[in-house]
C-alpha cells in the first residue's frame, strides 16, 4: 500500500493546531521536526538523553509531517487542509510559511521509520514516557510507567506543555483526588493523574479521534477503571465537583472557561493549564484572576508555560 507524506512548514506556536487539522484530516499520528529541540539544555536529572541529526530538521520554523492513504481524493484533501491553516490567523495564530508538500511513502518505509524518533524518556521524578515497542524496565519501584502508541494520534508525550502539565500532576495532586482533563488529546494527563493516585479521572475533548486514542491508551496503561471518556466541549454541561481540573490546549481557549473551571472547584481547588506560549502567558492570568484564581505558581519550558492557580 501507498502512503501520502503530507508536510506542513509553520511555526512552533501553530503546532498544535496544525497537528489537530492534519487529524481531522484522517491521520492517525503526527511527526514533528521543530529544530529547537538540537538546540535545548536537556536536564539530564531524569535519565538518558539520545543523540539527535540536524539533518533530520528544517532550518528554520517547525515540520509537521502525517500520512494519509494514497487515493484519488488526496489533491482536494490536502487543498482542505491548506485553507484550514491558513484560518489560522484569523485566531492570531501565526503560521509562518505555510508551506505544505507531498511526497509518496511505501507501507514497509513508513511503517518503521518513524519510530527512530520515538524512545523511553524520563520526563519528571518519577514518570517515564515509553513507546509500546520498547522494552522499557522502570530503575526503582516509585517510577510510574506511561506506556503510548504514537500511530493512536497525538505524538509521544514529551512536548513541553505536556512534561509541565504532569510534573505539576507530581506535585500537587493528593491521593484520592477527583480530576477532570479538558482537551485529553491522547489521555496522558489522565493517564498520568490515574496512576499518581487519582480517585477517579473525567476525560473530555471535542474531538472524536482524541475520545477514541484516551480510551485505548488508558486501556493499555490498566487504568480504564478510573478514566470516564467524554465527548464534550470544554466544561459545558459538566457539574460534577473536583478538587483538581487540568488543561493542556491553547491559551486562547483557555480563557474561555475560567469561569467554569473556578465554579467546579471547591475552596483550595487547583486548576492546573499549559499550551501557553509566552507571550500569552499574562491573557491567561488576568482571566484566572478575574474569576477568582490566585497564581500560585508558573514555570516555563523550551518558551511554554505552565500556571498553577488555586481556588480561594
Amino acid at each position: 500500500m501507498k502512503w501520502s507524506e503530507v508536510s506542513v512548514h509553520t511555526t512552533q506556536e501553530a503546532v498544535e493546531a496544525v497537528s489537530n487539522i492534519l487529524h481531522e484530516a484522517g491521520a492517525s499520528g503526527v511527526v514533528i521536526e521543530d529544530p529547537e529541540i538540537l538546540l535545548r539544555e536537556w536536564d539530564v536529572s531524569y535519565g538518558e538523553i539520545y543523540q539527535l541529526s540536524p539533518s533530520d530538521y528544517p532550518q528554520e520554523g517547525v515540520i509537521v509531517k502525517a500520512y494519509l492513504p494514497m487515493n484519488a481524493h488526496i489533491a482536494e484533501t490536502v487543498e482542505e487542509i491548506k485553507q484550514k491553516v491558513l484560518l489560522l490567523e484569523t485566531f492570531d495564530i501565526p503560521i509562518g510559511r505555510a508551506e505544505i508538500s507531498l511526497a509518496e511513502v511505501h507501507e514497509e518505509e513508513w511503517a518503521t521509520a518513524w519510530k527512530k524518533y520515538y524512545k523511553p524518556v524520563q520526563i519528571s521524578e518519577r514518570i517515564t514516557i515509553t513507546p509500546t515497542w520498547e522494552e522499557y524496565v522502570p530503575s526503582n519501584k516509585n517510577e510510574l510507567v506511561i506506556e503510548l502508541d504514537p500511530g493512536m494520534a497525538f505524538g509521544t508525550g514529551t512536548h513541553p506543555t505536556t512534561v509541565l502539565c504532569i510534573r505539576a500532576l507530581e506535585k500537587y495532586l493528593n491521593p484520592r483526588d477527583r480530576v477532570i482533563d479538558v482537551g485529553c488529546g491522547s489521555g496522558i494527563l489522565s493517564i498520568a493523574a490515574a496512576k499518581l493516585g487519582a480517585s477517579s479521572v473525567l476525560a473530555m475533548d471535542l474531538d472524536e479521534i482524541a475520545v477514541k486514542s484516551t480510551f485505548l491508551n488508558s486501556e493499555l496503561n490498566l487504568v480504564e477503571d478510573k478514566i470516564s471518556i467524554k465527548q464534550n466541549n470544554l466544561l459545558e454541561g459538566i457539574n460534577q465537583p473536583v478538587e483538581m481540573i487540568v488543561s493542556n490546549i491553547l491559551a486562547e481557549i483557555i480563557v474561555r472557561f475560567t469561569d467554569d473551571a473556578f465554579a467546579l472547584l471547591p475552596r483550595d481547588g487547583l486548576f492546573i493549564t499549559s499550551g501557553i506560549i509566552s507571550q500569552k502567558q499574562e491573557d491567561v492570568k488576568d482571566a484566572l484572576r478575574r474569576s477568582g484564581f490566585e497564581i500560585i505558581e508558573v514555570q516555563e519550558l523550551d518558551d511554554w508555560v505552565s500556571i498553577v492557580a488555586k481556588k480561594m
